[in-house]
């Protein structure tokens, strides 16, 4: 019994994990919307908007981290709608612009805890990268399958110019968005640990 009321504990939300959800969905919804959160590469933005999603991750865990990237998904169809672009089409379905961006949180908690009695530190930067891939990896994979012909890809045809010079494109922002993952996620993770301790 005791148990069971333990397990359940840890995944009901307290009233810190509610607020830390609002306050880092809060934060990637601002990014957005000042556009402060997009670095232009050639015909895309890389983005860190979804830095707040892996330290909601690796703080809070999973679920926490899958609530605040499932908000992130929901603003990127919204942006979609708003601001067609490119790849818009692709981003209203919530296979390309939610279900990776749920996963982002999931996947960095996971890849901290493996690490973090290992690496310490580094277990932190490793997980701020690996959920910064997990990003890219999710959204470009399911344009992939389920709209190729926003890359140029058309049945039986190889890939267009155009389709080349946006996955190169895509590539470029993913290096910069992991990059930027490690600079900005690590200290700031660190920096909440060490408050939380004291």
């Amino acid at each position: 019994m005791i148990k069971a009321n333990v397990a359940s504990k840890k995944h009901k939300l307290s009233t810190k994990k509610i607020a830390t959800i609002g306050l880092l969905s809060s934060i990637s919804i601002l990014l957005g919307i000042t556009r402060l959160g997009f670095i232009p590469i050639s015909v895309v933005e890389a983005t860190i908007m979804h830095l707040p999603v892996i330290v909601a991750g690796i703080l809070e865990g999973p679920l926490v981290g899958g609530i605040v990237g499932l908000i992130f998904g929901v603003f990127s169809m919204y942006q979609a709608m708003s601001a067609p672009s490119i790849v818009a089409t692709a981003f209203l379905n919530p296979l390309v612009s939610v279900v990776p961006r749920i996963l982002i949180g999931i996947v960095s908690f996971y890849v901290y805890s493996g690490l973090k009695n290992h690496f310490k530190k580094g277990a932190i930067s490793i997980a701020a990268f690996i959920g910064s891939y997990t990003n890219t990896i999710g959204v470009i994979g399911m344009i992939f399958l389920l709209y190729p012909e926003v890359l140029g890809i058309t049945r039986g045809e190889p890939m267009s110019t155009m389709g080349k010079a946006l996955l190169t494109s895509m590539g470029v922002g993913s290096i910069a968005e992991a990059i930027l993952a490690i600079l900005i996620v690590t200290p700031i993770v660190v920096a909440v640990m060490k408050i939380n301790r004291k």
